[in-house]
């Protein structure tokens, strides 16, 4: 995993995404999950992409449940777009690279 991604715990959600200035991407993850790991690559490659424009984050639900559960995630990958500490999109399941950049663009 990787360079430009961060990984999130339960303690820093508030810092790194309720209070960041720019766009954040949250990847609701688990380490079981299949789908999950074939998303990754396409993660790093838009967070390297967007670099100071979009934070792409991480948080392992199994590791971090008390997020996880704030914000209903019952499946993984589940992705949370947060602007100004708001969701303002979701996306649940892998999506092709085209698509999911086509949503990030939403958010930029």
């Amino acid at each position: 995993m990787a360079g430009d991604i961060i990984h999130l715990g339960d303690a820093d959600f508030q810092r790194e995404v309720l209070e960041a200035e720019g766009p954040v991407l949250v990847d609701f993850t688990a380490t079981w999950c299949g789908p999950c790991r074939a998303l990754s690559p396409t993660l790093e490659a838009l967070a390297t992409e967007h670099k100071g424009r979009l934070k792409v984050a991480k948080l392992d639900v199994d590791d971090n449940q008390g997020t996880a559960q704030q914000y209903g995630i019952r499946s993984v990958p589940t992705l949370l777009f947060f602007k100004q500490g708001k969701v303002v999109g979701q996306i649940v399941g892998a999506l092709p690279r085209a698509r999911l950049e086509g949503t990030v663009q939403q958010y930029l």
